[in-house]
């Protein structure tokens, strides 16, 4: 599921601009020879996405902190293994939703403990009652998603993967991620084609 914050990027897929490559190899290199600070840099600047995302598939918060504090951790204690040539952001992905998948299977259930709080705004309440109804069919598009498809539109469309980033995450092939994006966005345009202001 997605906040109310993001609604606005989903209209309109105005994501900020994400770190150049080059950016992603120095913070990987640094890292890899034990660098605490680019690690910290690193680790700001993608736990909120990662909290959205393990929660975003029916995570509890609480599981999905756990989780994705011991991918860090792992990354930290195998930095030396890192591939500053390969996106860290996408082996961090991978390492939470793999974590995520095992926590599931051994859970045998999607636990949801708690709702994640919304973040404040200040929008009218004619602003937030349009971005929750919008909020609502998105969430509801992504849910009737296939599950792999939803997770490649949450990658790609909301956290701004590139296709060889989530192919990476999710380990298939870039092509595999292209068809799904074809298929999910053709979903999410059906569902909201009555959305009047879309």
């Amino acid at each position: 599921m997605i906040d109310l914050v993001s609604v606005p990027f989903v209209l309109f897929a105005l994501a900020t601009t994400p770190a150049t490559k080059a950016d992603e190899e120095e913070m990987a290199q640094k890292i890899q020879a034990g660098d605490h600070d680019a690690f910290k840099d690193f680790y700001d600047l993608h736990y909120n996405a990662l909290f959205r995302f393990l929660v975003s598939k029916k995570t509890a918060p609480q599981a999905a902190k756990d989780l994705i504090q011991k991918a860090f951790i792992y990354i930290w204690e195998h930095r030396k293994q890192i591939d500053p040539k390969k996106s860290l952001r996408a082996y961090i992905f991978q390492i939470a939703y793999t974590r995520m998948l095992n926590h599931h299977r051994d859970n045998k259930k999607f636990d949801i403990e708690e709702a994640v709080p919304e973040q404040q705004t200040t929008h009218t309440p004619e602003d937030t009652a349009q971005a929750n109804d919008l909020k609502r069919l998105i969430d509801q598009a992504i849910e009737e998603m296939p599950e792999k498809r939803g997770t490649v539109f949450q990658l790609c469309f909301i956290e701004d993967f590139t296709y060889k980033e989530a192919a990476e995450t999710l380990e298939v092939s870039p092509k595999t991620i292209e068809n799904h994006m074809g298929l999910a966005l053709k979903d999410m345009r059906k569902y909201l084609k009555n959305f009047h202001n879309y």
